[in-house]
C-alpha cells in the first residue's frame, strides 16, 4: 500500500533537518507510517527528540511509537521526553512507550508518574499506556484508582474503564446480538 513512497523515504529523511519545524514534524510523521522501509532512518528520527520545537519532538515520539523492535534502542530517549516542558511531548512519549510492551517495562514507573501530571492530556496518555501493558500494568491499579473519585465525570468514567481493562491480555471486544 505504501510502496510508491519507499523510494522517496531517503529524501523525506533529509527533511528531518529542514529549517522549518513544520517540515521536520511532517517528515517524522511520514517516516512513522512506513514500517520496515523507514527503519534505516529511525536514528535520524530519534535525533528529533531533542529538537527545539515541541511539535517536532512530539512527532518524533509518535513515529518511534509506530515502529516495533527497530525503535527499541531509542526508547531511553523517548522516556526522557516524559519530563519534557511541553504537555503534548509528554503525552506523545507516554503513547509511544505504551506501544512497546516488554521493551518499555523499565519505564513503567516514569509513565505512572505522568498519571499525576498537571495536564489532562498527559494523565490520559499515561493511563492508556499503563493499560496497554496488560498484566504488568496491574501493578499500577492504585495509580489509576485514585481517579475513581475525581471531580470530572469523564475522568471517573475513564478510570472505571481502565480498571476494568487492567490485567487483560487482549482488549475485550463487545459483540452486539
Amino acid at each position: 500500500h505504501g510502496e510508491a513512497a519507499v523510494p522517496h523515504l531517503g529524501a523525506v529523511a533529509k527533511c528531518l533537518s529542514d529549517n522549518d519545524s513544520d517540515v521536520r514534524a511532517a517528515a517524522c510523521g511520514a517516516l512513522g507510517k512506513h514500517g520496515e522501509a523507514a527503519v534505516p532512518h529511525l536514528g535520524a528520527v530519534a535525533k528529533c527528540l531533542s529538537d527545539n520545537d515541541n511539535d517536532v519532538r512530539a512527532a518524533a515520539c509518535g513515529a518511534l511509537g509506530k515502529h516495533g523492535e527497530a525503535a527499541v534502542p531509542h526508547l531511553g530517549a523517548v522516556a526522557k521526553c516524559l519530563s519534557d516542558n511541553d504537555s503534548d511531548v509528554r503525552a506523545a512519549a507516554c503513547g509511544a512507550l505504551g506501544k512497546h510492551g516488554e521493551a518499555a517495562e523499565q519505564y513503567l514507573d516514569a509513565i505512572a508518574d505522568c498519571v499525576n501530571d498537571t495536564e489532562p492530556i498527559v494523565q490520559l496518555a499515561a493511563r492508556v499506556a499503563l493499560r496497554k501493558h496488560g498484566k504488568v500494568g496491574v501493578g499500577y491499579a492504585e495509580v489509576v484508582a485514585q481517579y475513581l473519585e475525581h471531580e470530572d465525570w469523564q475522568t471517573r468514567r475513564a478510570a472505571c474503564q481502565e480498571i476494568g481493562d487492567l490485567g487483560q491480555d487482549q482488549p475485550q471486544i463487545k459483540v452486539e446480538r
